[in-house]
């Protein structure tokens, strides 16, 4: 090891941040990866995500994984997950109060229908109203709902995690999970035919 050169993270980072590459992807949902928060944990890895639907963008997300093999205050274990989702959405539907509590569901439903074992959530779900005024007060009013959540997950395998947080960028963009039965189309990040026409 020369000067300068950082230790290799620990095994379990590794193995965790490996799982978070799904090999079989909705074909609705586009994955990148993006530069993980370096002031939070030790260890931290993240990925981005949109969700499109006849090339138009629907949500987006993004889902960061931290380690810290101490733990830290209210973790309940040596990793982190942390996810935002936003989508837009509707006036109608981010004016109904039930919103909040709905939304919040789509998170447990689908950490729950696909095994991912977690402890210690929490969040919080915005409803964000943007009207344009001056040069852009043409411009058409926006609403959005943005949903801030994390956990610790029980396993190393992050699969299933991952698996829950595409559904629930889903269901935020208005597209149902697929049925149990139904297997998701396999996809290779690095075959570029697999990836949606730009």
């Amino acid at each position: 090891m020369t000067l300068g050169d950082q230790p290799p993270p620990p095994a379990a980072f590794t193995r965790a941040a490996e799982s978070l590459r799904l090999t079989e992807v909705r074909p609705e949902i586009e994955f990148e990866d993006l530069p993980a928060p370096q002031r939070l944990a030790p260890y931290s890895a993240a990925i981005g995500a949109s969700v499109y639907r006849d090339d138009e963008e629907l949500a987006v997300g993004r889902l960061i994984l931290l380690y810290d093999p101490d733990g830290q205050r209210g973790w309940e274990g040596p990793f982190r997950l942390v996810a935002y989702v936003r989508a837009d959405m509707e006036p109608e539907i981010t004016s109904d109060p039930l919103l909040g509590p709905v939304a919040w569901s789509w998170l447990t439903e689908a950490l729950e229908a696909h095994q991912a074992d977690y402890s210690a959530a929490g969040g919080t779900v915005t409803r964000a109203v943007s009207e344009g005024f001056g040069n852009k007060a043409d411009d058409p009013v926006t609403t959005e709902l943005e949903l801030r959540a994390s956990w610790s997950p029980a396993q190393e395998d992050l699969s299933g995690h991952v698996a829950a947080w595409c559904d629930l960028m889903c269901l935020a963009a208005g597209i149902p999970p697929l049925p149990p039965d139904v297997a998701a189309l396999p996809r290779r990040r690095d075959d570029p035919e697999s990836d949606r026409t730009k």
